[in-house]
């Protein structure tokens, strides 16, 4: 899309705002809303249908009163302070919330925009948890075109930000298909193998179904020559700047070690711990919290010591690291791992459990053809896949461009298509009733 810019600019003043139209205002942010402070509602009667109470996550109840019933944007106070929210209807907020009271003279989706588009980092103090105060916000200096240009603005945003947004809906669904498909192609091949000629018999095993004739159905405790957990006291002390590897829970996603949250621990402590050092075909299975993450240990992590995972040291004679990680990657292997956790606030797995569950275990060269066939098929699947992210990161780039551009007057939007006076669109925008 390819837009005029207007034909006067001025110095704005601000530095990341840059020039702003020549016949744009320039005022605090304090002359177009007035900032209030979110409260907490824990006495209100919570009323399915009622008004919804807001906090930084979105909605999380229903109540019978409301704080508020116009139009407003929320601002976040701690934690989540870059996410402003735009409401129309009756709402509550809480305490880690400011919603506003917006200007006569000034369009509420408008206001929106522009708070989208606020840099916070320039503004927040506090680094372990950023926050804002009510004069902070209102000391952020704010262009202002007249009430029909703020509209057009308004206007504009809504609609081709919404295509955006269509777009990018578009690409999560295939995302999420791809995901699908993937899932289907590892539990397919690890279950029924490559040949669909194969003769097959009962495993046995309700979840597990049918399996090729000649594949035997084994415990992990028969498969495996050791089975034991990573170091499971705290952290505190041990973690050093380098050294050796420390693999905790947060590496194991998606039946691979990714260590880009780096940890490490002294080669002495390592040393010391000897029972949780990994070696090449290991297969480690989060322990608490994640269930169903699991990943073989590839030469790349050999050596690494690990903290709460579940090692399971194989016998290489029957079964390959990468089979088992894959069998228990598979819809049949989540399943089995969510059926012997323990807790429900906080899921665990114990050895002992693990241990005593089956796997289906072909010979071991149709273990490796069936494993290159998978990564053959999944590597396909996830280039797609991330060609779809790419996308979608280009996509809300040029998103947050194009509200940027808007309303900071670096386009003007104004012949972009109908645009309703400003006294039509603030009747609209208001709710009717409280």
């Amino acid at each position: 899309m390819s837009l005029p810019h207007y034909p006067e600019y001025k110095a704005s003043g601000v530095a990341w705002l840059g020039e702003v139209p020549g016949h744009w205002k320039m005022r605090s942010l304090r002359y177009a809303a007035t900032i209030q402070n979110g409260s907490d509602f824990k006495d209100c009667e919570v009323a399915e249908g009622g008004y919804p109470v807001l906090g930084s996550g979105g909605e999380f109840a229903r109540i019978s009163k409301f704080i508020y019933d116009q139009p407003s944007v929320l601002l976040g106070r701690k934690g989540t302070i870059d996410n402003p929210l735009y409401i129309e209807e009756p709402f509550w907020t809480v305490d880690t919330l400011f919603y506003t009271k917006i200007a006569a003279d000034t369009h509420p989706k408008f206001f929106y925009w522009f708070c989208t588009s606020i840099p916070f980092g320039y503004f927040q103090f506090g680094s372990a948890v950023p926050s804002m105060t009510q004069n902070d916000l209102y000391g952020i200096k704010m262009p202002i075109p007249a009430p029909d240009e703020q509209q057009a603005i308004a206007t504009f945003l809504d609609r081709e930000t919404g295509k955006i947004d269509a777009l990018v809906a578009e690409q999560e669904k295939l995302i999420a298909l791809l995901k699908e498909k993937r899932q289907a192609v590892i539990s397919h091949a690890v279950t029924k193998g490559l040949n669909p000629n194969a003769r097959m018999k009962d495993s046995g095993i309700a979840w597990l179904g049918e399996v090729p004739v000649h594949w035997e159905v084994r415990s992990i405790s028969s498969l495996c020559t050791k089975i034991t957990n990573g170091y499971v006291g705290p952290t505190r002390d041990i973690l050093v700047d380098d050294g050796v590897r420390y693999l905790q829970s947060l590496h194991i996603k998606n039946n691979r070690i990714k260590f880009d949250d780096p940890y490490f621990v002294t080669e002495e402590w390592s040393n010391e711990h000897q029972k949780s050092i990994l070696e090449t075909g290991d297969v480690l299975i989060v322990q608490t919290g994640d269930i169903g993450q699991v990943a073989v240990v590839t030469e790349e992590f050999a050596g690494c010591n690990c903290h709460a995972l579940i090692i399971v040291a194989l016998k290489r004679s029957v079964i390959h690291g990468v089979w088992l990680s894959l069998v228990l990657n598979s819809d049949y292997g989540f399943h089995s791992l969510l059926s012997i956790q323990t807790g429900a606030l906080h899921p665990h797995l114990n050895c002992g459990n693990v241990k005593d569950l089956f796997m289906p275990v072909p010979p071991l060269e149709e273990q490796q053809t069936i494993a290159a066939h998978l990564d053959t098929e999944t590597a396909k699947l996830d280039t797609l896949t991330a060609e779809a992210n790419r996308a979608i990161a280009l996509l809300q780039e040029r998103r947050s461009a194009l509200i940027s551009a808007a309303v900071t007057g670096k386009i003007d939007v104004r012949r972009s298509g109908f645009i309703p006076t400003c006294r039509e669109s603030r009747a609209e925008a208001r709710p009717t009733g409280a």
